[in-house]
């Protein structure tokens, strides 16, 4: 899907490839470095190398209940969001959503069409029906964002979230049905 920033640069919304691995890996350091609203540290992103980024990629070409999604523009990833159905049957009309944007591209629109294509995809899912995640409580943009998506929340794990610096965050439990 092509869409156009309000910048006037194309964003290109696309499923990942293996190809997409070593921009993939370097992305998502690039987000770890940037914000604190991401589950990673800075020390386990860099623990990751090419080879376990096609491996991640793999494991979502290799099965269709799963998607990921990156968005692109004019070459460069700017963020990607990723759906995960549950491995046991008695929980496979869940998935779990993951989705970042790199600072860089915040306010410009990519997580609301990240979040459109993910929606537009679960709908079309053959068993799908509730798509869930956690976000860090203090990630008030990202949280209203859900919101505007008619995500609820459903509950909250008192700092569930411990930061590099020791301080302690809420964690958010949100959930929305597809149909």
């Amino acid at each position: 899907m092509r869409h156009f920033l309000p910048n006037g640069q194309e964003l290109l919304i696309r499923p990942a490839t293996l190809e997409d691995a070593p921009a993939l890996l370097q992305n998502f350091r690039r987000m770890v470095q940037e914000t604190d609203f991401l589950m990673y540290t800075m020390m386990e992103a860099q623990s990751l190398d090419v080879q376990s980024e096609r491996g991640f990629i793999q494991s979502f070409a290799d099965n269709s209940r799963h998607l990921l999604l990156l968005a692109e523009v004019e070459g460069d990833i700017a963020g990607s969001v990723s759906v995960r159905q549950s491995a046991f049957r008695k929980q496979q009309h869940m998935g779990e959503m993951g989705i970042a944007v790199r600072h860089a591209f915040w306010n410009m629109g990519i997580g609301r069409r990240l979040m459109t294509a993910m929606l537009r995809w679960a709908a079309e899912h053959p068993v799908m029906e509730i798509i869930y995640f956690n976000v860090l409580a203090n990630n008030e943009k990202a949280i209203q964002l859900y919101r505007n998506f008619d995500f609820i929340e459903c509950g909250r794990q008192p700092a569930g979230i411990r930061q590099p610096d020791g301080t302690y965050v809420d964690l958010v439990h949100m959930y929305k049905r597809v149909k």
